[in-house]
């Protein structure tokens, strides 16, 4: 089980390296002309770095609760 874990753990902390990435290079991407062409709403660069973040922040949610799921059967053990 804890093999298991382990894997899913560096999964999760893959997932949150891809998608830190993806943010960095959404965020490299946006040029004046999207920020000024916003028009009051939210730009498609603006969504894009948005949904990168909440990617982020799902997979280090995942993370830490494998890591805690792990730290608690670990003790019991």
């Amino acid at each position: 089980m804890s093999t298991l874990l382990i894997i899913l753990i560096v999964l999760a902390m893959g997932g949150t390296l891809f998608a830190l990435i993806k943010g960095i290079v959404a965020f490299l991407q946006t040029t004046e002309q999207d920020l000024k062409s916003a028009d009051g709403g939210i730009s498609r660069s603006a969504e894009r770095q948005n949904k990168a973040m909440f990617m982020r922040v799902g997979f280090q949610a995942g993370a830490i609760v494998l890591v805690m799921l792990f730290l608690l059967l670990a003790r019991n053990n």
